[in-house]
This record gives C-alpha cells, structure tokens and sequence, in this order.
C-alpha cells in the first residue's frame, strides 16, 4: 500500500483529497502546514508528497529543500497560480511535477501513480555508455571519462537519460513531457527549453561533449554521441 502525503492549507480540499485517497486505497497522511509534514515526514515515510505551495508560516519553495533533506520520496507541486514562472522554478528546483488548482482528482492520482511507477522500477546495476560520457542508471549520477561526475539536477538527470536512451532519434516536446511528467501542455515546452539549456550548459563544456544535444528546430532534441 502507497503511503502519500497531502500538505495543504485550504482544510476542505485537504479533506476531500484525504478521503479520495484513503477510498483507493492509500495510507495518506493530511497536514495543514508545511511545519507540521516536517516533523511527520521521518514518522510516516511517504512514497509521494503533493505539497501546497502557498503555506502559512513557510510556503512550498522553501520547505522544499528542507524536505528533501528527509526524504528521496517524488514530490509534486499543487498551487492555485498560473504564473508559468511558478511552474518552472519549481521543477528546477528539483520538484518531480506540479499542477494548478484546479484539478481533477483522477489527474492527481494519475500523475501520483506516474511517480510511484518511477520508483518501483527495478533496473541491475548498469551504465549508458557514450565515451567520454557514461550514466549510471542506478545511482542517476553523469560522468565525463568514467570518474569525473558531471554534476546536474534531477529533472537534468531525467531528461538526458530520456535522450540518451534514445539515441539519434528526434523526441518531441509532447513525448518529453508525457515521458517525465506523465502529461503534457503547451505551457511545458518553455519548461523542457529552461532545462534543456541549463543540461547544457553543464555537459556541453566538456571536450567531446560540445554537441551532444541537438535542438531540432520546432520539434524537440536529439542525443548524437560521437560513437
């Protein structure tokens, strides 16, 4: 049984969530404060957290970090602004998704499930291998001649793992989304741009890896490794 944890101020949504939830058969925790997830988190051990972002006392962004400190389970994002700004911060900053109220409790569910599926994947120790690139798919860490960790985000991480997986083949825009997100908008595309530019940034500046992603134009990207 999935344990989630809902985190939400707004006691009459937080109260139908928790009792959809529990009627499909989850083990759901329901806080009202970001302050009090903190200190349940090490007690209950979600396997998901949708986390409110505007909380009184300390809002979703910044409690973020704190809760990741306890745990590795996949979090996503539930706020009533539609600011797309909002949206990509909060993926940046490491968030596995995020939706706008309102929403559609089956959507919600559905995009728990997505995450849940994530981490129920099981994979033997292994290694994409593109010299002078190699990434690690048990541990999701990026090396540049076997040793040296590229360091990058985990929404950095997914998305080249997406590519990498796929190599020299065009993914679109919508098979990126559905792929990292489970769904996908038209609000998305400036997201996977956002993070396609910082991924970048970081790998491109190693001698053989300048041109490892290839945007193609209006479409989506391309992993070319040299071998």
């Amino acid at each position: 049984m999935a344990k989630i944890m809902l985190i939400d101020d707004d006691t009459e949504v937080l109260a139908i969530n928790y009792k959809y939830f529990q009627r499909k058969g989850y083990e759901v925790s329901a806080l009202s404060s970001a302050l009090k997830a903190l200190q349940m988190i090490p007690k209950f051990q979600p396997d998901c957290i949708v986390l409110d972002v505007m909380l009184p006392e300390l809002d979703g962004f910044n409690a973020f970090p704190k809760i990741r400190k306890l745990t590795n389970a996949p979090v996503i994002f539930l706020t009533g602004k539609t600011e797309e700004n909002d949206k990509i911060n909060g993926l940046l900053l490491g968030a596995d998704d995020y939706m706008v109220k309102p929403y559609s409790l089956r959507e919600l569910e559905a995009r728990i499930m997505v995450q849940l599926r994530k981490i129920n994947v099981s994979s033997s120790p292994s290694r994409l291998e593109f010299p002078p690139l190699s990434i690690d798919i048990t541990s999701h860490k990026v090396y540049y001649n076997e040793t040296e960790e590229i360091i990058i985000s985990k929404r950095e991480y997914e998305f080249l793992y997406l590519l990498a997986s796929n190599p020299r083949q065009t993914l679109t825009f919508q098979s990126i989304g559905e792929a990292m997100w489970g769904t996908y908008s038209d609000s998305d595309r400036r997201t996977i741009m956002v993070i396609a530019s910082r991924l970048r940034k970081k790998v491109c500046s190693y001698s053989g890896l300048e041109n490892l992603i290839e945007t193609v134009w209006s479409q989506g990207y391309k992993f070319i490794p040299k071998q």
